[in-house]
């Protein structure tokens, strides 16, 4: 399986096939290692709905469509057709969001996830620092589906989800923010990803951000100056190549401290800025 995957141009075939593996036998990585280790034979079912996942997967095919699970930080995530599946980049940015929570002088401080998707970033902060109030936000009905059933299965009592168009959303906590956080949509429209899993499955809505990719961005940074109270933070993630046009947006509405921060991988990630 894993010389199928390579073929087909899949970045680790080996950990693909592990987890489809585990997956189908109900094992996790270290469990299939053995197993393959001890040569455990496998039943004529599991082996030919392995043979039918691979199939589907070596045809790009996300694999977490196929398992129905994406991992974020220490997270088991509900995913599927509908909603973009979070990328371990995305973790990172909440981090940042994170350690700004923790960092804030209030016993409750409040943070957004606008465009929430899964419920990733805001289960995230939700349940990492539990004394914060975490309100997200998703007006794709597809999405809000997945989000829904996250919130329900992670059960944080903190974390409450709203189905509204982000430009719009918590009119109630005006004022009152600490952290704003969003994973928008920031793809040119003119832009082809690369991956086959990205352009093919993932939601076009979740990708494409208009002729520069910051459409959205730039109705953060307003939305922000509303929802936000003096001294919090904004927190964007965007790709690579767009800090400046990102800092350059939100230093035009006002913001200030406006900073680019790397990923794991030294390419430009996330850029946060502080609201005057």
């Amino acid at each position: 399986m894993a010389a199928l995957f390579t073929d087909a141009g899949i970045l680790d075939p080996r950990v693909d096939a592990e987890l489809l593996a585990g997956h189908v036998l109900d094992l996790r990585r270290g469990g299939v290692q053995a197993a393959a280790f001890r040569g455990d034979e496998v039943s004529a079912a599991d082996a030919a709905r392995l043979g039918e996942l691979a199939a589907r997967r070596a045809a790009r095919e996300p694999l977490q469509h196929l398992t129905g699970v994406a991992h974020f930080r220490h997270l088991e995530l509900a995913v599927g057709p509908g909603v973009f599946v979070p990328r371990p980049e995305t973790e990172m940015v909440a981090q940042i969001a994170i350690d700004a929570l923790r960092a804030a002088a209030s016993p409750a401080p409040v943070a957004v996830d606008l465009g929430t998707g899964s419920g990733a970033i805001a289960l995230a902060l939700a349940t990492e620092v539990p004394h914060a109030r975490v309100y997200a936000a998703e007006n794709s009905a597809d999405a809000y589906g997945w989000a829904t059933r996250n919130f329900e299965g992670v059960g944080a009592a903190n974390a409450h989800l709203a189905f509204s168009d982000l430009a719009s959303a918590f009119p109630e906590l005006d004022g009152t923010v600490t952290v704003l956080v969003s994973n928008p949509p920031y793809v040119p429209d003119a832009a082809i990803p690369r991956d086959p899993e990205v352009r093919l499955y993932d939601p076009p809505q979740a990708l494409y951000g208009g002729a520069d990719g910051l459409d959205v961005v730039r109705v953060l940074a307003e939305v922000g100056l509303r929802l936000v109270h003096p001294g919090g933070l904004i927190v964007i993630e965007h790709g690579e190549l767009q800090g400046e046009g990102v800092r350059d947006v939100l230093a035009s509405a006002g913001w200030l401290a406006t900073a680019t921060h790397r990923d794991l991988t030294l390419r430009d990630r996330v850029t946060t800025a502080v609201r005057p």
